[in-house]
């Protein structure tokens, strides 16, 4: 299989991926900020609300790899359009549901299916398909950072919305801004690829041969404990500090915090996936996560112990995405990029799921988070030495003109 000819500058790309996910990230971080204005108003559990957000992440997980198909096959910019419609959807109906089974339908599934065709899979089979295998990681890096800064921005502006507006109101006023995915999807319409020459693979024989290898079932595995930990932390870290005596706001500027270091941790990784060893790096990123974890739990908890922690785990939150990504096209290729892609983040996005309704789980049998925080420092060990096994040349094929491009 040739190297594909970019069809769309890089700017182009950059630009729109960016902004793109900037808003369907942002907006998703800065759920946790409703946990509380939402059960206390409803007269719901935390688990509820928990579970709600897990069946989210479980949506977005299992699409991701449809969305990331109909994106390889028939445009992503298509595939973006249909996913700006149901996020804005969703979080209107969010605001308007009135019983558990109506909030798991719309946060849960609408969102969770939205988000798998606004974000990461999508957004990277357009880079794998119009950058330069040499830039591939770092214009990854790039696009995860934009995600970060989304996550910076929007926090504090979620957070005003809800305390001027109310939630529900806060919610309409985020699925408006939803809607902006819709042009921007048009910067990534991609013109017609001239049929590839050489032995090709069908979408069928992609995933068989991916999950026949084992580097591609190691990452998997990693992938899970990343999940884990960040809705873990996302969504019920807010609560936590609360629980324990903190303001709000020191919640608001711990999100905001794990944001803003975020873009300097992604674009850091992104570019180093250049120079070195991408297995190396997503191993050190899940030891030191352990590390940041277990010195959190055994310190005073304060406004500046948190923002410390926030700022630490902030350089360490979506820093995997871009070399999980770059080893994938690395090892199999850009022709189903999003596609495997989405298969990878199945397992990021069990593992959001475990996190999410796990923590609400063992809050309400515990009274506390204790016992969360230790499992999610325990996993991060596992994928620490998980991703250590992972080959990242590119597969051998029987016919070498079907073999992967190298990134």
């Amino acid at each position: 299989m040739t190297t594909p000819q970019p069809t769309l500058s890089l700017r182009q790309v950059l630009i729109c991926g960016a902004l793109i996910v900037t808003v369907s990230m942002g907006i998703r971080h800065g759920f946790g900020l409703w946990l509380q204005p939402v059960t206390m108003d409803r007269g719901w559990t935390r688990e509820t609300f928990a579970f709600a957000i897990a069946i989210q992440n479980l949506a977005w997980g299992f699409a991701g790899p449809v969305a990331g198909a109909f994106a390889d096959k028939f445009g992503a910019y298509r595939v973006l359009i249909v996913g700006g419609i149901l996020y804005a959807a969703g979080l209107v109906l969010m605001g308007l549901s009135t019983s558990g089974l109506a909030f798991m339908g719309s946060a849960g599934l609408i969102l969770g299916m939205a988000q798998s065709g606004t974000t990461y899979a999508v957004i990277y089979g357009v880079i794998g398909r119009n950058v330069a295998p040499e830039k591939r990681s770092w214009a990854m890096g790039v696009a995860a950072a934009a995600g970060s800064f989304g996550q910076f921005l929007m926090v504090p502006v979620e957070n005003g919305l809800i305390g001027g507006l109310g939630w529900q109101n806060a919610l309409f006023v985020l699925g408006a801004l939803a809607l902006i995915i819709i042009p921007l999807s048009f910067g990534l319409k991609e013109p017609p690829r001239p049929a590839a020459t050489g032995v090709q693979q069908s979408m069928m024989q992609a995933v068989r041969e991916a999950f026949a290898y084992p580097s591609f079932r190691w990452l998997m595995a990693g992938y899970f404990v990343c999940g884990f930990q960040l809705v873990f932390i996302g969504i019920h870290m807010p609560s936590y500090l609360k629980d324990n005596g903190l303001t709000p706001n020191v919640a608001t500027t711990a999100l905001a915090l794990i944001g803003l270091f975020n873009v300097f941790g992604t674009y850091t990784v992104g570019s180093l996936g250049e120079r070195m060893p991408k297995r190396y790096i997503l191993s050190g990123i899940y030891a030191l996560r352990t590390v940041a974890i277990v010195v959190f739990l055994n310190v005073p908890l304060t406004p500046m112990s948190v923002y410390v922690f926030s700022s630490v785990f902030g350089a360490l939150w979506l820093s995997t995405v871009p070399p999980t990504n770059a080893v994938v096209a690395q090892i199999f290729g850009v022709q189903y990029l999003s596609m495997l892609s989405g298969f990878v983040f199945v397992s990021h996005q069990v593992g959001s799921f475990m996190g999410a309704w796990l923590g609400g789980k063992l809050y309400d049998i515990t009274g506390n988070y204790d016992l969360m925080w230790w499992i999610a420092g325990t996993l991060g060990v596992f994928a620490a030495l998980a991703n250590l096994p992972v080959k990242e040349t590119a597969i051998a094929r029987p016919d070498s003109r079907a073999s992967a491009v190298p990134a």
